[in-house]
């Protein structure tokens, strides 16, 4: 019998990925270079997917920023313009006040009853205690109310009758 050289049951790492990918090695198990490919790429699409989200959370959180901060300019808006309508019915009130004192007749009215102004030859009559009312019968005369000094209210109101 003729002695051929042994070869190792187990193929080294080197000369396996050369020759055969699915022999085993006595490291373990050689993966396949179709593995190694499909590997990689299910790396690179998994790392497209999360660019690709990333950049769609990005837009969505953009969106809503502008949204929000629409709503905020149009609440400041509407402020705004009620502001404005109401100054402009201030306006208005001014306008009409102002029309109103440019008669003649309307400011000699107010100069008289308000400073209490008269005219030159006029005498300026005083009414004292013009605002109180009587209250007077006929067939009996008022007697003015007595009324108990401040200092019997005050004794009243802390230690009773």
């Amino acid at each position: 019998m003729e002695q051929r050289p042994r070869r190792p049951q187990f193929a080294s790492r080197l000369e396996s990925s050369s020759k055969n990918a699915n022999i085993t090695s006595a490291v373990g198990i050689e993966e396949p270079v179709g593995r190694l490919r499909a590997r990689r790429s299910s790396l690179f699409t998994h790392t497209v997917i999360w660019i690709t989200g990333l950049i769609c959370l990005a837009f969505l959180i953009g969106s809503l920023v502008q949204a929000w901060s629409n709503s905020r300019l149009m609440q400041q808006l509407q402020s705004s313009q009620q502001q404005f309508q109401q100054m402009q019915a201030h306006n208005k009130q001014l306008s009409q006040a102002a029309n109103r004192y440019q008669q003649a007749t309307v400011v000699a009215k107010e100069a008289r009853q308000q400073l209490g102004y008269i005219r030159p030859g006029e005498r300026p009559v005083v009414v004292v205690g013009a605002n109180v009312q009587t209250t007077t019968s006929a067939s009996h005369p008022s007697k003015p109310v007595q009324h108990p000094p401040f200092w019997q209210d005050w004794w009243q109101v802390f230690f009773g009758k």
